[in-house]
Parts: structure tokens; C-alpha cells; sequence
């Protein structure tokens, strides 16, 4: 599906459920922190929009995306938590990092949640350049930040449910 013309943001199509009495962490990589205080910021809000309370969200920053991992495992194992929203940006670069970065990030959350039997979110972006990543933290695509925190109120209540 092409994001090239829509706001990926809309939920007014779902049913996203009421977050209240849930507990979250956002872990925020420090990196592009231009984008990635934006996601944070979508989260937060996407958050409260849906019935949570601020003293039930936990906001760890981290350095980097890599650090996204650990940050998710370390938080799980802290706090009695019904979701880990993971939020970086990882914009390419000239050499072959950006590929290794996005890889390890996207299997090390799956693994977190894997290991934890809860929902670690995925909130990381992996654009072309800087202006994508704006697009897509609060710009003409939304904001991948409260598309996390939907995603982690929903998998969150289905894992209560089962």
C-alpha cells in the first residue's frame, strides 16, 4: 500500500478499545531526536486520546535504535507492564549500516516480546531521508508514534482477553 497519498494516522475506521487500567513504557531512542521526540509525542497522546492515564506511562530514552532492545527487555523485567512501545528512527545512510541496524532492531523487538509473552510494538522508522521521517512523525502521513501506541492498546487488550 502506498503512503504517498494518505494519512496513515486515521483510525476512524477501527474499533482501537479503551486503554485505561493499562500500563505502558515508551522507550525512545535519543538518536534523530527531531523525529523521534515527534513520535513520542504522538504516542503520548494517541495514549491519553484512548483512556490511558499518565501515571500509567513509563517514558525511557534510550541512545540510539539498537538500543531499543535493550531498553524493552530491561523495562519487562522491571515493571509489571501490558505493553513496550519501541520508538527510533533510522534514516539511511551511504554505507551498509542502516541495513544491519534495521535488521537487528526489528528481530530484537520481536524477540523481546517473544521472551516476555507481551506486546513490544515496533515504532521504528527506516526511511530514505530526514524529510520522510518528518512526514511520518506528525507531517502529511500522520505520526508513526500514535500508530504504535494504537497497536500496543490493541495487542495489550487482546492479550488480557486470552
Amino acid at each position: 500500500m502506498s503512503s504517498s497519498l494518505k494519512n496513515l494516522s486515521d483510525f476512524s475506521h477501527i474499533e482501537v478499545g479503551n486503554a485505561k487500567g493499562l500500563k505502558f513504557a515508551i522507550v525512545v531512542s535519543q538518536w534523530n531526536s527531531q523525529v523521534t521526540g515527534a513520535l513520542l509525542d504522538g504516542a503520548v497522546s494517541g495514549l491519553l486520546k484512548h483512556g490511558a492515564l499518565e501515571a500509567d506511562i513509563e517514558v525511557v530514552q534510550v541512545p540510539g535504535s539498537f538500543e531499543l532492545i535493550s531498553g524493552a527487555d530491561i523495562v519487562f523485567r522491571k515493571e509489571a507492564l501490558d505493553a513496550v512501545i519501541c520508538l527510533g528512527c533510522v534514516i539511511q545512510g551511504e554505507t551498509r549500516h542502516f541495513d544491519f541496524i534495521c535488521d537487528a532492531v526489528g528481530h530484537g523487538i520481536a524477540n523481546v516480546a517473544i521472551k516476555y509473552n507481551k506486546p513490544a510494538i515496533f515504532g521504528v522508522l527506516t526511511t530514505d531521508n530526514l524529510a520522510q521521517a518528518l512526514d511520518r512523525a506528525g507531517g502529511k502521513h500522520g505520526n508513526k508514534g500514535e500508530e504504535a501506541a494504537i497497536t500496543a492498546i490493541q495487542m495489550a487488550l487482546i492479550s488480557k482477553k486470552y
